[in-house]
């Protein structure tokens, strides 16, 4: 007899320790889910090979605007840290002098922080994740374009007589599938983009620097449920503390950031998205830090994706309907 917690125990494993694989192929399913409708509207118009061209690269110019705008957002922070750096240090000697006033003693002096070996370590962690990076988005660009090319085959094939009545099932399941996918990534686009708007205007209004940037971060970021808001919250909080060297600005630039990303996170997109894409969100938070340590920031990315895939397939099965019910947030229907 399997006993299910060992099972459980070796799958767990294998997604952790086969990750350079699994998770490409894990991202490449998705952009194909998002990206095959795009290439099948081209293929009634134009050849196949130019239709998977133009796909491909619009999937890459999505990519593109998407990372461009948190490196710009980024590199304008970097750009204002080095020319504020007298700054920061009196205000790291301010706060210093009023901690060890209050017996809070600081062990070790700003310099240190951007000491030469400091420094050679973050290059050195930096270059070996843009490796890994590159790798990785050349490996699911590959799965991506092949996946493409033998889309239109696989339905046939699972359309032929002889994959029935599984055939039907997996194409059924997949269409819906494909489909509330490509609503959660519409509505939290525009739910991005509305928060960089926000977030753009808020900041003007307090008088936080570097407006521009911090709205491109917050657009970015938020494509990452629960971890991206919250580091878009906290780096200009940080700031905020490093411009005035006061409490006040960190505490209306905290307080209302978090009141912007409660609203259109906790309001916004439910109204968006409607009853067919409920999900608790206890189980939208777990998924996103289970994958988030399995595979890191990807794994944040796409694990609402892969807990919707579960819940629609369990919905389909009645021995697996439960599931569906227990992690879903709303009604399900029967």
């Amino acid at each position: 007899m399997v006993n299910p917690i060992a099972t459980g125990i070796l799958v767990l494993a294998a997604l952790y320790f086969a990750r350079s694989i699994l998770m490409p192929l894990a991202f490449s399913l998705f952009v194909i889910a998002l990206a095959c409708p795009i290439q099948m509207a081209l293929q009634r118009r134009i050849p196949r090979l130019a239709a998977l061209l133009i796909t491909l690269l619009l999937v890459v110019l999505v990519i593109v605007i998407v990372g461009s705008a948190i490196v710009w957002g980024l590199g304008e922070l970097s750009q204002w840290l080095f020319y504020n750096t007298g700054r920061l240090q009196a205000i790291y000697a301010s706060w210093t002098d009023w901690l060890e006033g209050h017996g809070i003693a600081i062990v070790s002096p700003l310099g240190e922080l951007f000491s030469i070996s400091r420094l050679v370590g973050l290059t050195h962690s930096l270059v070996t994740r843009l490796n890994s990076v590159a790798g990785f988005a050349v490996l699911t660009f590959i799965f991506v374009m092949l996946g493409l090319l033998e889309a239109e085959d696989l339905q046939r094939r699972l359309r032929s007589s002889s994959a029935q009545p599984q055939g039907e099932m997996l194409l059924h399941i997949g269409r819906e599938i494909a489909g509330k996918i490509r609503r959660f990534m519409v509505v939290r686009s525009l739910a991005c983009i509305l928060t960089g708007l926000v977030v753009w205007a808020f900041t003007l209004v307090a008088g936080l620097e570097l407006a521009s940037a911090w709205a491109a971060i917050a657009f970015a970021l938020n494509y990452i449920p629960f971890i991206g808001p919250l580091m878009a919250t906290i780096f200009p909080t940080l700031f905020a503390i490093a411009q005035s060297g006061s409490w006040q600005l960190a505490l209306i630039v905290f307080v209302g950031l978090n009141v912007i990303q409660f609203a259109i996170g906790s309001y916004l997109e439910p109204f968006l998205t409607g009853a067919s894409l409920a999900i608790s969100p206890f189980a939208v938070m777990f998924a996103v830090f289970f994958w988030s340590f399995m595979w890191g920031v990807p794994g944040a990315f796409i694990g609402v994706p892969i807990l919707i895939v579960v819940v629609t397939w369990c919905a389909h099965e009645q021995s697996t309907r439960w599931i569906a019910t227990l992690l879903s947030g709303g009604r399900q229907s029967t």
